[in-house]
């Protein structure tokens, strides 16, 4: 009795707590789910003269803000994000982003062309829809898509893409009669990614923008009337946005969107839940160098720390930046750096926003359980918008169909996309052609004045197709 009398009040304790924490995460996610539906919060950069467009309107040429553009042009964003019942937080979209099985759905398929760059290395573009399936007209829209940090590494030999890649692709490059605006795209696959070989001691980095600069001469070249328009994810969005920065009024791409806009500047020591997502991508890098090694190791430098790298077990990203991306990621000034945090913002794009010269709009979700640090003030840039939902994880944004029983998610994101790449593709004016004159240094395609890179197609690639077996952790981020 004594002992019954000890434990009585504790047990009534526990279970009280037990009772109100049961009915406080019910009341959360019924508010959520019933009450949270409102559209995402937009951020304008300062109207200045020189960020008007202009645009075609009934054939008459009209100058309009920014604000005034976007908000004619993607009334959708109106509508707000309703999260699946299912799928109520971030974390929760993002696992079903990577984990989810979307094998049957935005099917994909790919001309895939090997580029050889001036320095040894190699990336590949795939383009579609290929020519034998669809005939486009030479001065159709082109897609350019920039892919996430692990874009097409957990998949073999050359089956890639991840889903919320082609989410945006397929309706983009389905023909007008079957509802899609009837572009083109391309896909650049960086070093190492997505079966892409390795033929130098280098791979990709956040803050490299010389070899989409490449992939972008040969685009250029091979459809010289046709608008480029950049479509960023996660990592190749801060690629994308450093990108149009450093050639502002020379930039190939009229446009751009980054789809989380990543910052580096948020890869700092993670805590709790953000380790799982850092660790998890930090093994899929840390693969990737395994598998180069043999290529890699050219580099003496890098050759002396690999054992080490290689040898970490279950790196955070931080770490593996510490080691290897800020050190030896690349043999051109600044590196190395002397400090992973002096190369996080080095290559962070919120440096670098206010150079932008061309319309960019930037999606994100404020539940990013990976992405945390938006740049509101948007560099003071009139021609950037910023679109924050409330919900939507990291690359997700699924929702519920009507049915919602059939345990369907669509994604509410692509329709706001969509709108966006119609505007741009088909309502901006621009003056064309766009960027530097191109050149022929020894069989490079290079530019005038950049006579130091460049690139020339070599043998390898052909048509494939987005049969996906996944071979390592945490794909489609």
């Amino acid at each position: 009795m004594h002992l019954y009398s000890f434990l009585s009040p504790y047990i009534v304790q526990v279970f009280l707590r037990s009772f109100l924490s049961i009915v406080h995460a019910v009341w959360r996610y019924w508010h959520y789910v019933l009450y949270d539906r409102y559209r995402p919060t937009l951020y304008f950069g300062e109207p200045m003269a020189s960020s008007n467009v202009t645009v075609h309107d009934q054939e008459v040429l009209q100058v309009l803000t920014m604000r005034e553009f976007f908000l004619s042009r993607c009334p959708s964003l109106a509508e707000g994000f309703h999260a699946s019942w299912m799928l109520f937080n971030g974390h929760l979209q993002t696992v079903y982003n990577i984990f989810g099985d979307f094998s049957n759905v935005d099917e994909v398929v790919y001309d895939r062309k090997l580029l050889r760059l001036m320095d040894g290395g190699t990336v590949s573009l795939d383009f579609t829809p290929v020519s034998d399936m669809q005939s486009l007209a030479n001065d159709t829209p082109i897609l350019v898509a920039f892919h996430g940090m692990t874009g097409g590494q957990p998949f073999i030999r050359r089956r890639s893409y991840e889903a919320y890649l082609r989410s945006i692709l397929a309706p983009a490059c389905a023909s007008v009669a079957e509802g899609g605006l009837g572009y083109r795209a391309v896909v650049i696959n960086f070093r190492g990614c997505a079966g892409t070989p390795v033929t130098s001691d280098q791979l990709y980095h956040c803050g490299t923008t010389d070899d989409a600069r490449q992939a972008l001469m040969y685009i250029a070249k091979c459809y010289p009337h046709a608008r480029l328009i950049g479509v960023g994810f996660s990592l190749g969005a801060n690629m994308l946005v450093r990108y149009l920065a450093q050639e502002g009024e020379y930039s190939r791409l009229v446009a751009g969107l980054g789809i989380y806009m990543l910052l580096v500047r948020g890869y700092q020591k993670a805590h709790g839940m953000e380790q799982v997502y850092s660790r998890a991508l930090a093994q899929n890098l840390q693969n990737l160098v395994t598998t180069h090694s043999d290529k890699l190791a050219r580099n003496a430098a890098f050759a002396q720390v690999m054992p080490t790298i290689l040898s970490l077990k279950s790196p955070s990203l931080f770490e593996f930046d510490a080691l290897y991306t800020s050190q030896h990621a690349s043999h051109a000034a600044p590196f190395p750096f002397p400090s992973v945090r002096e190369y996080y913002s080095w290559a962070s794009s919120h440096n670098v926003l206010s150079d932008v010269r061309v319309p960019l709009l930037a999606i994100n979700a404020d539940d990013d359980p990976i992405v945390q640090d938006l740049p509101l003030d948007l560099g003071r840039n009139g021609l950037v918008v910023l679109a924050v939902t409330r919900g939507g994880g990291h690359l997700g944004w699924f929702t519920s169909r009507k049915r919602w029983w059939c345990g369907e998610h669509p994604r509410w994101v692509r329709k706001p996309v969509l709108e966006w790449l119609r505007a741009v593709g088909k309502d901006l004016w621009v003056d064309s052609p766009r960027g530097r004159p191109l050149c022929t240094v020894n069989g490079f395609i290079s530019e005038v004045g950049r006579e130091n890179i460049g690139c020339r197609e070599v043998e390898g690639g052909g048509k494939i197709t987005c049969d996906v077996v996944r071979a390592q952790s945490f794909a489609g981020l």
